[in-house]
């Protein structure tokens, strides 16, 4: 398995693996997969950010994507992110959601970011949940019945990690590479 930077040739395989998800699970609230110049509009945003948009690729194989994005718009939110993960349905139980994980969080340690965060569809999705567990990450909290899909009301599960010295400490001046995109 190989992480790497998803380049704009991955965009119409990370779109695929999106719709699936989109159509079939709760751990996104769209009802209709947004088509792929949607999902490059979105790729180019995180790149504009500065934050990490990566794929895993096996045999050639674009397996699954992770992105991180600003939790929140306002200039103090600007050393947290959000995190999203998602895997071709061929592909899972194979170590690339750990995988994409791993490196979003190495990367967002390595920008500076001091606290990433999991929105996490869907109270019963037990896999997401451990794979957040398993990387450090904490319940912070469920949304009750907030969003509505599939004919029925589903939960959010927040949980949060630590990045790097967390909140032990003020951020290092002049902040991230993104603060001046974020901050407008």
């Amino acid at each position: 398995m190989k992480i790497r930077d998803a380049l704009e040739a991955d965009i119409a395989a990370v779109q695929a693996i999106y719709a699936h998800a989109v159509l079939t699970g709760s751990g996104t609230f769209e009802y209709e997969p947004p088509p792929p110049e949607e999902m490059r509009t979105r790729w180019r945003s995180v790149l504009g950010y500065g934050l990490p948009y990566l794929v895993a690729e096996i045999d050639g194989v674009v397996a699954g994507y992770g992105a991180c994005s600003p939790f929140r718009p306002r200039t103090g939110y600007r050393f947290t992110v959000e995190n999203s993960v998602y895997v071709a349905e061929a592909f899972q139980r194979r170590g690339v959601a750990r995988a994409l994980l791993a490196e979003l969080i190495g990367r967002c340690e390595g920008l500076g970011l001091r606290q990433m965060v999991a929105v996490i569809g869907d109270s019963g999705n037990g896999a997401s949940i451990a794979l957040h567990r398993a990387a450090g990450f904490e319940d912070v909290g469920v949304f009750r019945s907030v969003g509505f899909k599939h004919g029925r009301w589903i939960d959010i599960v927040m949980m949060q990690r630590a990045l790097g010295e967390g909140d032990s400490s003020p951020p290092d001046a002049p902040g991230l590479a993104i603060r001046e995109v974020w901050g407008r």
